[in-house]
């Protein structure tokens, strides 16, 4: 074994694609162009401070000690879903460990063999993971091209019961964005279709008051799977669903990655409640994030660099892994710690550096970027 394991890092070390942990460190001592803390919330003490001040009259506890379905379903999940679907304006929520568990074990739960599942190509790699463990008939459609998706709609819908069309909002290696009003209106057009959309990347940062590109659109409810994150710009942990009651009852009954698994420290969830009740007032972190993102975007495009991105995650796309992993270490060394993505977890020869912006970024230091690239 130790010789298979051997070979297998020496020919990730050889193709420039071995990965290690970070330094910590490293992380601190340069401007952290790569993190998710999208609204800046992870680092801003006043409102944790503000938070643990609301907990002096309880002792939440910091492990539920069991699953949800034993004696892990604390008062604080029925606070936190009853408050999802508030805000959402749905029936219903349901909370899970984190985006990973959500999307490993919804569509498992929900698909037969009488199921297809079209997926857009550039799907996170939860929601393949996903499919890949259910029993669903899969198929691709070409990166947010709608004519495609229509053309499998018509070919296979009447063959299966069902018909889930999988898609993300705000890509997480691209940075574009997904047509959410186009995929309603192409549901809409064909019965037994059911409409899954991540939010991971779009929580926190878009919409009037922050519930993410679905709000933007104006579509909440019209998606019958909308899931976000906590993880990323609400600064917390797991992630969640709004949907019908029925849904609801239906995965608590069979999302394996749910049933069998220890539920969320009671405090973590008290802190997702309370970031949560005050995203709509996060408003100026939203523009400032927009107003960082549109200037990079303007300014890689002025120097010759082409990139598909709409939003705050901005690929440079340099093409092979070594002089992808080069032009990441030349930044960091100028203190900027960008960090390279490379295959498996984009396409072969799209390797890039992939800018992932917070609203503490400023202007200034924008301009630095592009004054070194």
């Amino acid at each position: 074994m130790e010789r298979f394991l051997q070979e297998r890092l020496d020919a990730l070390e050889l193709s420039g694609g071995k990965r290690t942990l970070p330094n910590p460190l490293h992380v601190k001592q340069g401007l952290n162009l790569a993190s998710n803390d999208y609204l800046g919330l992870a680092s801003n003490l006043s409102l944790q401070q503000e938070f643990l001040h609301t907990l002096e009259d309880q002792t939440p506890l910091f492990s539920a000690s069991s699953s949800r379905l034993l004696t892990g379903n604390v008062a604080a999940y029925e606070v936190l879903e009853t408050t999802l679907a508030r805000l959402f304006g749905t029936q219903s929520a349901l909370v899970f460990n984190s985006g990973y568990h959500m999307n490993v074990g919804i569509l498992p739960a929900l698909c037969t063999d009488k199921t297809l599942i079209l997926a857009d190509k550039l799907v996170h790699a939860s929601l393949i993971d996903g499919i890949r463990l259910s029993k669903g008939k899969f198929l691709r459609y070409a990166h947010n091209d709608l004519n495609h998706l229509e053309t499998l709609l018509r070919t296979h819908h009447e063959a299966y019961e069902h018909v889930i069309v999988v898609t993300e909002s705000i890509f997480s290696m691209d940075g574009d964005e997904a047509d959410l009003k186009g995929l309603v209106a192409l549901k809409h057009r064909y019965e037994k279709v059911v409409l899954y959309v991540d939010e991971a990347h779009g929580v926190g940062v878009r919409g009037e008051s922050g519930l993410g590109c679905a709000q933007a659109c104006g579509c909440m409810g019209e998606i019958d799977i909308l899931a976000g994150t906590f993880g990323k710009a609400l600064a917390s942990v797991g992630g969640y669903i709004v949907c019908s009651t029925l849904m609801r009852e239906f995965l608590v009954n069979h999302m394996r990655t749910l049933i069998f698994t220890t539920a969320l420290p009671p405090i973590n969830l008290l802190w997702s409640t309370f970031v949560l009740e005050r995203l709509s007032g996060f408003g100026n972190a939203r523009a400032q994030l927009a107003k960082v993102s549109t200037l990079l975007r303007e300014g890689l495009v002025q120097k010759g660099y082409a990139h598909p991105s709409s939003s705050h995650i901005i690929p440079l796309m340099v093409g092979e892994n070594t002089p992808t992993l080069e032009k990441a270490r030349a930044l960091q060394a100028l203190g900027f710690y960008a960090l390279p993505i490379r295959p498996p977890t984009v396409p072969k020869g799209t390797s890039r550096i992939r800018f992932s912006l917070t609203s503490l970024v400023q202007e200034a230091d924008i301009r630095a970027i592009l004054d070194v690239l």
